[in-house]
């Protein structure tokens, strides 16, 4: 079994070649990328950098100030849209795609379903957003399928919750009242009566500067006004009777029911699962139920065995919670990408990786490591590292470490800084999601590293099947080095990493437990280290010291055989 590595493209960004930059600026003085930018020969080069899967960011159709209403796609009013291109998190149709991807906008659906075809065809599986918390605040879907109810269409909206049929949280009588003006340079206000609750949790009419007021809440069934929280639902909750619903009811004869969102949610699972989508990259995942995730991942593997499904989860109390609800992967935010960041800026010891590690050993094939994402700042940021070369070693440790997924964010691999003020996205060492953008460098010194790292992972067996034995107990002496061994079956990895600024040359202890553990044999090894292709000799010997030669923010990764 190969290891899973994720590749996240953000799609209108990845193909676009204009250099306008224009801060603020539109489609047309910025330009965009476009879903037949992936042509074969790209996504031949993605694959032969080590990349298993692509996460494509973005694709389904959300809010944005640039007017299709020439296609019949609805207009958004520019009060509830962040930035001109618009969040790819406030979703405006489950159903389409975004009209900014296409170089023909009718035949929007079926350039993406041609890319589909590719990606399967350079040997790589393709992964979209869910994003099931929140919707735009204008949501509307043109493109449902025949039968489907939009979102909202049979609220009740004189009520603020109502567990089954509603699909939104309300605020009855009171008008949406941010705390920016609502004309946003238009003739009429943006109106919304009653408000809806904002997507983060905010449950009053008057969302702040820094909730995500473009978009609204989704009822799972959790009646947040009356204190309740995600955890304490169940399915078993939503059996409804017929004598007890309302006249007012649709469907007023059924005998048993689960919420309205559960139903349209899995609805939109099965549509693009029916495309060929091999995994969801679900959005705030711990704002749902477990309980919803748990029902709507089994009815979809029912179907789709194959499927995937990746949760973003920050809180770790829950973390076995929604593996156990049918999450393949989790985002390892708050343990290891945390820890990580401090070993790379030298606020933390090496000696915060094992312990990341080791808070979540009985779930480790489920934890997802990264380095960077569309939320994170860049490594070569002046928020974080300054250059993206001193984040090597954390790059080796985190790939080659354990069996489970590791994902990189595309200009990663070429030391991508975000030290741009796009527009709606300020100074923030993070590259836009808002704004028509586009990337000034796509190669560096870097990219052949990722690529050399990538590919060890993704062939070595010892690293997609072997076990792992951390060492750096036995070498508490060194704080910005980290060391481990991989074995599977004969074929044994040395891997020993320097977050240190300076070469060092190190002696480091194999204990003897190590030895025992994975049952490796004291004697002379031929090694070759998989970074330089340089050959070596290494003995090996329990409980004594090794001599290995790091350079400065670099690793080593010695291939040895039994």
């Amino acid at each position: 079994m190969k290891k899973i590595i994720i590749y996240q493209v953000f799609t209108r960004l990845y193909g676009n070649r204009c250099q306008t930059r224009k801060p603020f600026g539109t489609i047309e003085e910025n330009g965009c990328g476009k879903l037949n930018d992936f042509t074969p020969s790209v996504l031949k080069q993605i694959r032969e950098m080590g990349v298993s899967h692509v996460w494509f960011t973005g694709v389904i159709r959300h809010a944005t100030m640039t007017d299709y209403t020439k296609y019949g796609i609805p207009r958004q009013h520019p009060a509830v849209v962040k930035g001109k291109a618009g969040s790819p998190y406030a979703i405006t149709d489950y159903y389409d795609i975004d009209p900014d991807l296409a170089v023909n906008v009718d035949k929007r659906m079926e350039e993406f379903e041609k890319l589909v075809s590719r990606t399967h065809r350079a040997g790589l599986k393709m992964i979209i957003d869910f994003v099931p918390n929140h919707v735009a605040r204008q949501y509307k879907s043109i493109c449902k399928p025949d039968g489907v109810r939009d979102l909202g269409e049979d609220d009740n909206t004189n009520v603020g919750f109502d567990p089954v049929n509603n699909n939104f949280y309300y605020c009855p009588g009171q008008q949406f009242m941010p705390y920016f003006e609502l004309y946003h340079g238009e003739a009429e206000p943006y109106t919304e009566i009653p408000a809806k609750a904002t997507g983060n949790d905010c449950f009053h009419n008057a969302p702040g500067r820094n909730d995500w007021y473009e978009t609204v809440k989704l009822n799972y069934g959790v009646d947040y006004y009356a204190g309740q929280n995600p955890s304490s639902v169940h399915s078993s909750q939503f059996t409804v009777h017929s004598s007890d619903l309302s006249p007012l009811t649709p469907n007023p004869s059924f005998q048993t029911s689960y919420p309205s969102t559960w139903q349209k949610m899995l609805d939109i699972l099965l549509f693009w699962a029916s495309k060929g989508v091999d995994a969801f990259r679900c959005d705030m995942a711990e704002m749902v139920p477990a309980a919803f995730w748990e029902w709507a991942t089994a009815r979809v593997r029912q179907q789709y065995p194959e499927i995937r499904f990746i949760g973003e989860v920050y809180n770790p109390g829950e973390y076995r919670h929604y593996i156990a609800s049918g999450f393949d992967y989790l985002y390892d935010k708050v343990g290891m990408y945390d820890a990580m960041r401090d070993v790379i800026c030298h606020r933390r010891n090496t000696d915060a990786i094992t312990w990341a590690w080791q808070q979540t050993d009985d779930i480790r094939d489920h934890m997802l490591y990264f380095l960077e994402n569309h939320d994170e700042q860049r490594i070569a940021s002046d928020f974080f590292a300054g250059c993206g070369e001193k984040a090597i070693p954390a790059l080796v440790v985190n790939a080659l470490m354990q069996k489970n997924p590791f994902m990189l964010y595309a200009g990663q691999e070429w030391g991508e800084r975000g030290m741009d003020e796009e527009g709606f996205s300020g100074l923030d060492g993070r590259t836009t999601i808002f704004d028509y953008w586009s990337f000034n460098t796509r190669f560096s010194p870097l990219t052949p590293i990722y690529n050399k790292v990538l590919n060890i992972a993704q062939s070595e067996k010892a690293v997609s099947e072997g076990q792992m034995f951390d060492v750096l107990y036995a070498n508490s002496q060194y704080f910005r080095q980290y060391a481990f061994l991989r074995k599977a079956g004969k074929e044994i990895l040395l891997v020993v990493a320097n977050f240190d600024d300076v070469q060092l040359d190190m002696q480091l202890m194999l204990p003897d437990h190590a030895f025992n553990y994975l049952e490796i044999q004291e004697k002379a090894y031929e090694a070759e280290d998989l970074m330089t292709g340089k050959k070596t000799s290494l003995v090996l010997l329990r409980d004594q010291s090794l001599s290995v030669s790091l350079p400065a923010r670099g690793a080593v990764v010695f291939k040895m055989k039994s």
